[in-house]
């Protein structure tokens, strides 16, 4: 049986460290959560030789051990407390080439926890580019660890990470590497030491500085250490002592063995970032790779989508011929199918957008537009942080929110929080793609520029601006005092890994797909029963339709439809359209609509899947979920249901509503209160109905 030893990688933001588990783990990776918190926590399996194999654990990026934020706890957490699951038996610190210092100061720190280390540099590739040259084997002896030069990106130098971090389980190696006693207060870490001699020096001293003990420490232990935080003012400058003296060490040992030559350096960074942050032509570029998306998103997605789209009606119709007429028939045909139908037929669209934010991500491009917004928003009470939060989510308002867990002001980290779900997350796109392709033309604008790309576009600029404006509005009425400051990284420009761009794009359209469709087939049979049954004398509607003398000139087929629309009208979830039509009646809605308004509160993608079951219960065609919306007519006007008013109104509706459950549940959860997510809730809900009401009356 091989040893298992347990690996952890750490490291500062943008050094590589995900794309290195991904080459030692493959596909043999797991995502969860961390004890407590959402965080994500990635693992995975990795053979490191025929004697040994590893569980690997992704730890969240972080520039140093002393945690500021939730994902820095985390690390924290994980590398102090030796009784947590995910305790590692080996280190693994990711650096980049280019950003050696900076990166050296957080291995600094985790080496004086005196846990086994490997030093992983990435970014090989571009050692000759930048004019960079370092001499491994005297760094190896200065830091007393192994050390490993590799290319993540060129798949370079992954098996001597494997040797390495074998080595040094082996060997393991635990000297620290900087003595912070001497250069600090020799006399207070003296007794601090003396306190126990259970845990390091650097140990004691995180317990100090970080208020944070493991679960087993003998409680006098504890006290003593509680008594030298009797000067919180004390322990403030020696910290940024210690900071000093590391940087002091890092600075001798780096003069040694790392050289910079800019004179033989062959890079076009400083070229590139002139034009991508230029003040005009940066968001000239910015606005084109949008158009440029949204373009693709329907126009590269269309084929995929009706095939989709096609299969499910098929799949529909298959069921009803094939199984005997009946309850569970018609649960599986009417119910089960057409709802997951109206989830999977999205996948094509929300994989392609998934897609392009992997792929700017990956580049580099992405923390250019951090840099080129922070003026922006700094206009409109928010932190240049803000922006990622806001660009997060257009995949999801859920890990976008707690994305805001890096803005060190709580008014803007706030602000940031109530205003995130005005920008349009993938949940959404199923909404607006289907509404536009119903009721905007499928037609060229300047002759490249199709119609339905723009309008989409548009939505997306809607939400993002409606967010600054609600931002600006916050700012100026929220009585809330704090100080920030804007730091962010700019690494190098480097071609997308394409197996880095498929995990993400896996695992993002995946965690879409399988959220919501547990929510949508739970609802889909929740609504096929309201659908199919209702009280009182349901059962004798087709009995007296039969017998009166206006239906007996029908056909066969006339008949059945009629008595399939008046049992849907009769049954409990048609009386609970009805109930709510007069409300949602100015907005040109009918009750069928209102139903998929209610259901899609759990979560907006379930709109479709909700049009998609009612539509089914009431109508034996074998038509598409697009064709039978297209076909619905509204029985007041005599005119198609989804023509341009009702579809703007809609479009709008979506825009500015709150309706996502599980981001009202993450907004509480991260200010502790539910006053601001029942503000979201009315507040957004308000708005959507005060703007859906004026959309409409314009178009009509």
């Amino acid at each position: 049986m091989k040893d298992r030893i347990k690996v952890a990688l750490v490291g500062n933001p943008n050094t590589g460290k995900s794309s290195l588990f991904n080459h030692l783990t493959g596909l043999n990776q797991k995502v969860g959560n961390y004890p407590g918190v959402t965080v994500d926590k990635k693992q995975g399996l990795s053979t490191l030789s025929k004697m040994h194999e590893a569980i690997i654990t992704d730890l969240p990026g972080t520039y140093s051990i002393n945690p500021t934020s939730e994902d820095e706890s985390i690390v924290f957490r994980t590398l102090f407390h030796k009784d947590v699951q995910e305790y590692p038996d080996v280190l693994v610190v990711v650096a980049d080439i280019e950003n050696l210092k900076r990166n050296l100061l957080l291995f600094s720190q985790i080496k004086d926890l005196e846990i086994p280390t490997v030093l992983v540099i990435n970014m090989k590739d571009l050692m000759t580019k930048k004019g960079i040259s370092i001499d491994v084997k005297l760094l190896e002896e200065e830091l007393n660890t192994e050390v490993v030069l590799i290319s993540a990106r060129n798949v370079e130098g992954i098996d001597e990470v494997k040797d390495a971090i074998v080595k040094s389980h082996v060997a393991a190696k635990t000297a620290p590497m900087c003595h912070i006693n001497h250069k600090i207060d020799s006399d207070y870490f003296a007794k601090l030491k003396e306190i126990t001699s259970e845990y390091s020096l650097y140990q004691l001293w995180l317990m100090v500085t970080q208020n944070n003990f493991p679960q087993n420490i003998d409680p006098e232990v504890k006290q003593k250490l509680l008594d030298f935080r009797h000067d919180i003012s004390q322990i403030r400058r020696y910290q940024n002592k210690e900071t000093i003296y590391r940087y002091q060490e890092i600075n001798k040992i780096l003069k040694k063995v790392y050289l910079v030559d800019r004179s033989k350096a062959t890079d076009a960074r400083s070229k590139l970032d002139k034009v991508f942050t230029h003040k005009i032509g940066g968001y000239a570029i910015f606005f084109f790779i949008l158009l440029l998306i949204f373009q693709s998103i329907f126009d590269w997605a269309s084929v995929p989508m009706d095939f989709i789209d096609g299969i499910f009606a098929d799949l529909s119709g298959w069921v009803s011929s094939v199984m005997d007429e009946g309850v569970l028939t018609s649960l599986i045909a009417d119910g089960i199918i057409p709802g997951i139908g109206g989830v999977v037929i999205f996948i094509p669209q929300i994989a392609i957008l998934f897609m392009f934010i992997a792929i700017l991500e990956e580049s580099g491009y992405m923390s250019r537009v951090v840099f080129l917004m922070d003026k922006i928003m700094r206009r409109f009470g928010l932190n240049g942080k803000s922006v990622i939060p806001l660009i997060s989510g257009t995949a999801c308002a859920i890990p976008a929110i707690m994305a805001t867990r890096n803005i060190s002001s709580w008014k803007e980290r706030l602000i940031t929080i109530l205003v995130t779900p005005f920008t349009t997350c993938s949940a959404r796109l199923p909404v607006y793609a289907i509404l536009i392709a119903l009721v905007i033309p499928e037609t060229e604008v300047f002759g490249f520029l199709n119609l339905q790309g723009l309008v989409l576009l548009s939505l997306y600029a809607l939400g993002f601006a409606a967010a600054l404006i609600a931002s600006y509005i916050l700012h100026k009425t929220l009585k809330i005092k704090s100080k920030s400051f804007f730091v962010v990284e700019l690494p190098d420009y480097k071609l997308p890994s394409p197996k880095n761009v498929m995990f993400d794009v896996i695992e993002k359209t995946k965690a879409f797909v399988l959220g919501a469709g547990k929510i949508i087939l739970s609802l889909s049979i929740v609504l096929w029963f309201l659908a199919s049954y209702g009280p009182g004398a349901y059962d004798d509607i087709e009995q007296e339709v039969s017998s009166q003398e206006q239906f007996s000139s029908l056909s066969v087929d006339q008949k059945e439809f009629q008595i399939a629309s008046l049992k849907l009208e009769k049954s409990y979830i048609g009386i609970l359209g009805k109930t709510i039509e007069p409300v949602i009646r100015p907005l040109g809605y009918d009750w069928k609509i209102g139903i998929a308004l209610l259901t899609s509160f759990a979560a907006r993608e379930v709109f479709v899947g909700t049009l998609a079951t009612i539509y089914s219960v009431a109508d034996d065609e074998e038509n598409t979920i697009k064709e039978r919306m297209a076909s619905e007519i509204n029985p007041r006007t005599g005119e198609k249901l989804f023509n341009l008013p009702v579809g703007m109104s809609l479009l709008i509706f979506y825009a500015f509503a709150m309706q996502c459950m599980a981001t009202l549940a993450i907004v509480k959860r991260e200010t502790k209160s539910w006053k601001w997510p029942l503000i979201q809730l009315f507040g957004m809900g308000a708005l959507a109905y005060f703007l859906s009401f004026i959309t409409y009356n314009i178009f009509v």
